[in-house]
């Protein structure tokens, strides 16, 4: 999947060019994407990887307040973007100021079915306020024999 950490820029027509590593993860699929903002970055899901949490949604009760909610506050955000052949997304302007991001990114990809797209400054806070936590996180792992 994707994994590792790359610095791009947001050129100002709002495209950003994916890492040819996370390009690679996405040869996969058809270039069809989907980008939807969450509390601290932009996700990027390949189409394929989204539906399948719109199928896990789907099969809830839609009488559950949290899935109405979590329908209403996150999903309802999601595009659909592609990756061009220079291997660019364009991000829409709603979307990366949901997600706070402006010319200096970080992406991320940890191992996951998706990356995130960081504003830089907002990455590196975000990784300084935490590092401490790494040594928990470690010992949670372990606890589930990884």
């Amino acid at each position: 999947m994707f994994r590792g950490r790359y610095q791009h820029t947001i050129d100002p027509k709002g495209r950003l060019s994916v890492p040819a590593k996370f390009r690679d993860a996405l040869a996969q699929y058809d270039g069809a994407l989907i980008v939807v903002p969450n509390d601290y970055c932009l996700e990027v899901h390949p189409l394929e990887e989204w539906q399948r949490i719109e199928t896990k949604l789907r099969e809830q009760s839609i009488f559950n307040p949290e899935v109405r909610e979590l329908s209403r506050l996150f999903i309802s955000r999601a595009k659909d973007v592609s990756l061009d052949a220079a291997g660019r997304v364009l991000i829409p302007p709603d979307a990366r100021e949901q997600a706070g991001l402006s010319k200096e990114v970080t992406l991320v990809g940890g191992g996951l079915p998706q990356f995130e797209v960081w504003d830089r400054g907002r990455f590196d806070e975000y990784e300084r306020t935490r590092a401490d936590r790494l040594p928990t996180l470690f010992e949670r792992l372990s606890g589930l024999g990884v």
